[in-house]
């Protein structure tokens, strides 16, 4: 047999694994309801996001059916071949990754920035304005509000590669997190923290613009890290520091 490469499994995925392998073994039986994000997290000693991931992966691929307020419960298979998420990274992974990038961006972009950049992101805030999240128009429009502000350092690799980073919410992942925690008011509250970045970009202060990006992504994870009708714990709050 020919030895292949190892590769290494983000955490999300090995407890996954494990769930998976009890359902399977029996442990749990179709209507069976699983601990809650919380047990399961003090159980495993993880973090109740890593549990989050693991959730939903199993959810995506139709193991497991996730009734808030009520619970988590084992879901019957479904006919053909299961939806895996593979190697996909986890929503928080992804947040975090783009506080760290766009929050340095977005510092030196504040410096450079004219009356044209400023007008670009005032057009885009305007659109936004009214839009329905979450829905295809509402996420174009954030995408553009956040390439927009790499377009003012003027660098065409930068311009791609936040926008390629915020297309990796284009999965299962972020598509099932989105359809229990995005609504008209979290939309609300991002356009708020959206505004806060324009202010401090306008006003030429890169430590404001930088504090405002990381708040903004800090409270995206916090809308998802809001528990199935547990209410968000210290340690999502934490998640950031």
């Amino acid at each position: 047999m020919p030895i292949t490469a190892i590769q290494p499994r983000r955490l999300y995925q090995q407890v996954a694994e494990q769930l998976r392998a009890l359902i399977e073994g029996g442990e749990f039986a179709i209507g069976d309801r699983l601990p809650s994000e919380r047990d399961l997290a003090e159980q495993l000693g993880i973090s109740r996001p890593t549990v989050r991931e693991a959730l939903i992966a199993l959810e995506v691929e139709g193991r497991i059916r996730i009734r808030v307020g009520s619970g988590i419960f084992v879901a019957a298979p479904k006919a053909g071949p299961a939806l895996t998420p593979g190697s996909i990274e986890g929503p928080f992974e992804l947040l975090r990754a783009r506080a760290l990038i766009e929050g340095a961006l977005v510092q030196e972009a504040a410096t450079l920035a004219s009356s044209a950049d400023i007008a670009l992101l005032d057009a885009l805030l305007a659109q936004m304005e009214g839009g329905a999240h979450a829905s295809q128009a509402t996420i174009d429009l954030d995408r553009e509000f956040h390439c927009a502000i790499a377009g003012i350092l003027g660098n065409a690799v930068l311009v791609r590669f936040i926008g390629e980073l915020f297309d990796q919410r284009i999965n299962p992942f972020f598509e099932r997190l989105s359809t229990y925690f995005e609504n008209d008011h979290t939309w609300s509250e991002a356009l708020i923290e959206h505004r806060a970045v324009r202010d401090a970009i306008a006003a030429g202060d890169g430590e404001a613009a930088k504090a405002a990006m990381r708040r903004h992504l800090q409270e995206s994870q916090k809308r998802f890290s809001r528990n199935f009708g547990e209410g968000a714990g210290a340690e999502e709050r934490a998640a950031f520091a």
